[in-house]
């Protein structure tokens, strides 16, 4: 039976950063459009993180019935490692499904019930991602995914329950978030990048190869705040963003120079740190804009 702490380690708590810079970025942009709202905006947090959480386990149970878990340089699985069975697992990520489905029908009853259609596809993107006859995650698609859940999804969503629009603002600024999770994606694809390739999980990683993708890592944070830079041209606060750009500097030195393994978990750790500073200072900036 997992203990609490491997429980807690299997819910990957390094990327829920993922799952609060969103919600922090599309808050201040409702803050700058005068349509900032508190309820709204906590129940936005809590569909975040729970889902963040569920498809965390669920990508456990599924790839640790695939045994691609079997043999890993990242932090334990819990199927993988033997430490809980695949069905508890599973029961664990239905809980969190459970959770984000309550916050969501709260929130819909807040802002529109067309939102149960979209916590709808948002929750089977989660589950295929590793599960089902074929997951997206095993055909290099999981940055495209990531990025359209975690950036234009999730910001502009945000945003919406809060004002009722979905204005060119929050479509904007929701870019450099969704860029910086998918440099969270692949620099986790990279650590895992032979134990993939051994296993059939086709990730974009193991189909760019070694050296692209590392190169890919770096790029996405050039473009990322490149996008803030340009969203700052018509709202100045927003640069404040751009204080977060020299945090990106260590995983991005770790990852060219060629750091494979263990060493790799500091630069997600890394990526993570900028990932919610920059969706802070973001939100901030948005919200100062006002």
């Amino acid at each position: 039976m997992a203990t609490p702490a491997q429980w807690i380690a299997g819910a990957r708590p390094r990327t829920l950063p993922a799952a609060v810079a969103p919600v922090l970025v599309g808050t201040g942009a409702a803050a700058a459009l005068d349509g900032f709202a508190l309820p709204a905006a906590l129940l936005a947090l809590v569909v975040a993180l729970a889902l963040q959480v569920a498809v965390n386990y669920a990508n456990d149970h599924s790839d640790g019935k695939r045994g691609t878990d079997a043999d890993r340089v990242g932090p334990m699985r819990l199927v993988g490692s033997g430490a809980a069975t695949p069905a508890q697992v599973l029961t664990a990520a239905l809980l969190a499904f459970a959770v984000a489905g309550v916050a969501g029908l709260a929130l819909a009853a807040l802002s529109s019930w067309w939102l149960v259609a979209v916590g709808a596809v948002c929750m089977a993107a989660a589950w295929t991602y590793t599960g089902g006859p074929a997951p997206y995650g095993y055909r290099a698609l999981g940055e495209v995914f990531v990025f359209v859940f975690f950036g234009p999804v999730a910001v502009v969503g945000t945003t919406f329950v809060q004002t009722g629009t979905v204005p060119g603002l929050a479509v904007a600024v929701s870019v450099p978030v969704g860029l910086l999770i998918v440099a969270i994606l692949v620099v986790n694809n990279l650590r895992d990048i032979d134990g993939d390739a051994a296993a059939g999980k086709r990730t974009l990683a193991v189909l760019l190869g070694d050296r692209v993708t590392r190169l890919v890592f770096a790029g996405l944070f050039v473009v990322a705040f490149a996008v803030v830079a340009a969203v700052g041209l018509g709202r100045p606060w927003a640069l404040v963003a751009l204080l977060a750009a020299p945090l990106s500097l260590p995983p991005v030195r770790t990852v060219l120079t060629n750091a494979r393994g263990p060493a790799l978990i500091q630069a997600l750790q890394g990526a993570g740190l900028v990932t919610l500073a920059t969706g802070a200072l973001l939100g901030a900036g948005l919200a100062l804009s006002g």
